[in-house]
């Protein structure tokens, strides 16, 4: 592997579902696995990161995110909780549970709202930072996928080429006017938008722009699509999708699912992790790819930039579409790739 990145010491045993780079520091990174357990690293206190915090749980976790700063997490997985994480006692507290594995949980900082989208196909909205209000719920007609949020809009992909676009202010004011506890605590919002997605196959990431634009999908059939929330006319024709994440061996073109998304905060361009074990990047407004990295071992799972675009995260893992039972030994590794000023700029038209 190339010199700018390392291997970080200590990974999961199992498939890894998600990297996250903290909000406030570009070095503490939280990882989750099949097998179980959180992980906080402090990926550049000493050669190959430190491993600060192990959390485990009941079941394999599916999703992690940072909260309102570096020392609050939340989880979500396959034992139907979405949970809270103290990090520095690494302490847990169930916030809901919901009627079935729980695939996404987002955290939005400008109103200081956490939602987890379940299998049960429902979203539960939390405020976290008041314990006594009780979660609201949101029913969505299909299974939720994946989810992202921008400063003003939450983004829900869902089966059936299905995705609901909600305004984050809407959301959370009503939300919080909701005081019914369960099972009447069920909200009445209507999307901001419905969209059926731009591709045909099921979508498996999405992420939105760190401009408040639009986001990025992908699906398991080596496509990317890049939207704009614009309804007007003008900017809905914008909106393009392309082929990536494909090699073409003896003639035969091999198509892989592209796992993960991730834009780089200053600079609006996005990486792409893909069942080939490749990461590209890629300018969506230019629409050109802008480099692809050597190839890892094995299928590329997630991809985190740090806040400041310094730092790339990659969670390479075998298998991570069905979480096989016989991992391999020393298969599961995540990566830190240190980008250089310009490494993940876009190209001028």
């Amino acid at each position: 592997m190339s010199s700018n990145q390392f291997e970080l010491a200590q990974p999961p045993s199992d498939a890894v579902s998600a990297v996250k780079f903290a909000p406030d520091s570009s070095t503490r990174l939280l990882v989750s696995s099949w097998d179980k357990h959180v992980y906080l690293y402090d990926t550049h206190s000493q050669p190959g990161g430190e491993l600060i915090r192990k959390v485990e749980h009941r079941a394999p976790v599916l999703d992690v995110c940072f909260g309102k700063d570096d020392n609050e997490a939340f989880s979500a997985g396959l034992d139907w909780d979405v949970k809270r994480i103290d990090l520095e006692t690494g302490e847990s507290s169930v916030l809901s549970s919901h009627d079935a594995g729980v695939k996404s949980v987002v955290y939005d900082p400008n109103h200081k709202l956490l939602v987890s989208a379940s299998w049960d196909s429902t979203l539960h909205i939390h405020f976290p930072e008041d314990p006594t209000h009780p979660f609201s719920i949101i029913d969505l007609p299909n299974k939720p996928f994946s989810m992202s949020v921008s400063n003003s809009k939450l983004v829900v992909a869902m089966a059936n080429r299905t995705v609901y676009i909600y305004e984050l202010q809407a959301l959370s004011l009503m939300a919080s006017q909701a005081t019914d506890e369960p099972p009447n605590n069920k909200l009445t919002l209507e999307p901001w938008q419905r969209r059926e997605s731009s591709l045909k196959f099921m979508t498996r990431a999405v992420a939105c722009m760190p401009n408040d634009d639009g986001y990025a999908s992908s699906s398991i059939e080596g496509r990317v699509a890049v939207e704009w929330f614009d309804p007007s006319q003008e900017s809905q024709a914008r909106k393009y999708a392309f082929k990536c994440h494909r090699q073409v061996m003896e003639g035969v073109d091999t198509v892989y699912p592209v796992n993960a998304l991730a834009f780089h905060p200053p600079f609006g361009t996005f990486a792409s992790g893909g069942g080939d074990g490749v990461v590209a990047l890629w300018d969506g407004t230019a629409k050109r790819r802008i480099r692809q990295y050597q190839r890892y071992s094995t299928s590329v799972a997630a991809l985190s930039f740090s806040k400041d675009g310094k730092y790339l995260a990659v969670g390479i893992s075998p298998g991570f579409e069905d979480g096989q039972e016989d991992m391999p030994e020393g298969a599961v590794k995540v990566f830190v790739r240190e980008l250089s000023e310009t490494e993940a700029k876009g190209k001028s038209k």
